[in-house]
């Protein structure tokens, strides 16, 4: 039986490790013909080289900071010389940096803003333009629950997720009469390296924030992105869909 994404084209950003390499094994299992991006070109083209073997199906890697415009803009133009079609958008890659409000750096503002929220327009761009060549697509944006209801030294992160969510409902009132969906998803506390970076705490405190009992995995994630690409959400656009287990911040 044909996966739910069958011959479909897309690209994962930020695809190497936690919630974008849960995202491309789903997708893969579901036979996409996959571009993963990442910035480390050796680690990315391994992620590939893997879900070729376990699922059979096109995985290229796609190496690029997708915070730098010129490379963005590179990288879709080898989409459409090789492929003319790009079905799936996901805007997955994403940094976090912490720090209270009086030690925030400019630096630091404008790393985060360029790679949380720029690089969803930069990407977002290219990808309506192969997507309204083909009579649509989806693209799925990764925002967060800090980005809509921020969090104590999180102001430059929530910043730059809460820009995202309005980046997708833009989007996808402009983009509609294209057949062109966008959408985004907000997880909460997730089981990534990222979530256990923090202090043993910290990390206690989260858990114990959400109504479910438990962290949640990329897993959990991956599968509400699979919905949004699919065709069974045909009829969805211009959403938020937390998964948060109920995390109360």
């Amino acid at each position: 039986m044909s996966g739910l994404l069958q011959g479909k084209k897309v690209l994962v950003t930020g695809a190497g490790r936690g919630i974008g390499l849960a995202i491309a094994r789903q997708f893969a299992a579901q036979g996409a013909v996959l571009w993963l991006n990442g910035r480390d070109d050796v680690e990315i083209a391994r992620v590939a080289e893997a879900l070729h073997a376990d699922f059979g199906v096109s995985c290229l890697p796609l190496c690029f900071d997708v915070a730098e415009p010129k490379a963005v803009k590179q990288a879709f133009q080898r989409l459409f010389t090789e492929t003319r079609q790009l079905d799936v958008l996901v805007n997955n890659a994403g940094i976090l940096d912490d720090a209270l409000i009086g030690m925030v750096q400019q630096q630091q503002i404008e790393r985060t803003f360029s790679t949380n929220s720029y690089s969803t327009l930069y990407c977002s761009q290219y990808a309506a333009r192969l997507m309204q060549r083909a009579g649509g697509g989806s693209v799925i944006n990764m925002t967060s629950i800090i980005g809509r209801v921020g969090n104590s030294g999180q102001a430059v992160y929530a910043g730059s997720k809460a820009a995202v969510i309005g980046i997708t409902q833009s989007l996808a009132k402009e983009l509609a009469a294209s057949q062109i969906r966008v959408n985004a998803i907000a997880p909460g506390f997730i089981d990534t390296d990222m979530a256990h970076a923090i202090p043993e705490e910290k990390f206690a405190e989260r858990v114990a924030s959400i109504a479910m009992g438990r962290i949640g995995t990329p897993d959990e994630v991956a599968k509400v992105a699979l919905f949004l690409a699919s065709d069974l959400s045909s009829y969805v656009t211009g959403q938020v869909i937390g998964v948060d287990g109920g995390m109360v911040i």
